[in-house]
């Protein structure tokens, strides 16, 4: 049996301790303090409903607003 292409592993889910996570400082967008605010309820209300994305070092590809609002909640990991 081969192993399956990345096309067909399934997707895992892995909670990363927050001091992991290292935002990427060319992330062209930003987040206004309420927007952040907006996310912490959000995420209160529903939990995270899409995980942040990183590489495997840690380095943020997505979800810099989500990982600000994890420290606003003082989170130790996020998914």
């Amino acid at each position: 049996m081969t192993a399956a292409s990345p096309a067909n592993r399934p997707i895992t889910v892995v909670y990363k301790p927050i001091d992991s996570l290292t935002p990427d400082p060319r992330n062209a967008r930003t987040h206004p303090r309420r927007q952040i605010e907006q996310i912490v309820a959000s995420i209160r209300a529903f939990g995270f409903t899409n995980p942040i994305l990183t590489d495997p070092q840690g380095n943020l590809i997505a979800g810099h607003g989500r990982l600000r609002a994890a420290k606003a909640m003082d989170l130790a990991e996020v998914p």
